[in-house]
């Protein structure tokens, strides 16, 4: 059976010369874009794979679409092929951000491509290291491959979906950053404070254990169904600032075995670029 949600470190150690398994290193600093390039290249799990957030994992910006708008699905298989992935490929991601960046591949190749064989690095690079784990300044020359897929379209929704879904109670809105992003009390990143009204506030951190490891699937689905209520799993709608942290919600979900609803891929960064769009402010 596919790994599809979470990978232990013991499992990835025991497969690291599986030629089936291609790990993928996805660290990202948001207020530093080449450090994890520079992280990668110092130590990485060894055979991993480096795919970056801005370049990779995102396409360009206008201004109006976010900041990590989704890439050209084109040039985005051709470099999956590149890195050595196929169709069959075990896929494992891992950052050094609890998983928040390397969601967005998780997410991407799981639900946008629909590769069914792809999971996160539970506890990511820190517990890999805090464990003696082995280590590779190599930078690994893969074997190209030809991927690929057609991305699903209704994996993801737009701007115009939320605002026109605003007032309908059977949507739930999940924004993933932290409670005084969400509040409009503290905005570092985007230009304006607060979030989309009817929006609630799930923060990714709070998927997480006290050791940084995902909680038990009991314990989230827990949590997360009582956070939906009555309303199906699939009308869940997630965003965070642009659209990568978002995606750890999912996997919360996915790892307590319900459905993961879909992605707003522009998230806040694209809803306030746009001032026509109301904003609310507030922790509720």
């Amino acid at each position: 059976m596919p790994y599809t949600t979470l990978v232990y470190t013991a499992t990835l150690a025991a497969h690291l010369e599986d030629p089936g398994w291609v790990v993928v290193d996805c660290r990202h600093e948001l207020g530093d874009a080449d450090a994890g390039e520079r992280a990668f290249r110092a130590a990485h799990v060894p055979g991993a794979r480096f795919l970056h957030l801005d370049r990779d994992l995102a396409g360009p910006r206008t201004g109006r679409n976010g900041r990590h708008p989704l890439p050209d699905a084109r040039a985005f298989l051709a470099r999956l092929g590149a890195l050595g992935i196929e169709r069959d490929t075990q896929v494992v991601v891992y950052d050094a951000q609890a998983g928040a960046m390397c969601v967005r591949l998780w997410w991407m190749l799981r639900h946008w491509l629909g590769h069914e064989a792809c999971a996160v690095l539970d506890g990511g690079w820190p517990r890999w290291v805090a464990e003696g784990r082995p280590q590779s300044g190599a930078v690994p020359q893969p074997q190209p491959a030809r991927y690929e897929a057609t991305p699903l379209q209704s994996a993801c929704v737009d701007a115009d979906h939320v605002l026109a879904h605003l007032e309908d109670e059977r949507m739930l809105l999940l924004d993933a950053r932290a409670p005084e992003r969400f509040a409009g009390e503290s905005e570092t990143i985007d230009p304006v404070a607060g979030h989309v009204p009817g929006a609630r506030n799930r923060p990714f951190r709070e998927n997480l254990a006290a050791d940084g490891r995902f909680k038990a699937p009991d314990a989230l689905r827990a949590e997360l169904s009582a956070l939906l209520g009555t309303r199906a799993p699939e009308a869940v709608v997630h965003q965070c600032g642009s659209g990568v942290s978002a995606c750890h919600n999912m996997l919360a979900l996915a790892h307590a075995g319900l459905p993961v609803g879909r992605l707003y891929v522009g998230s806040w960064s694209e809803w306030c670029a746009d001032p026509s769009r109301p904003v609310a402010t507030g922790r509720s």
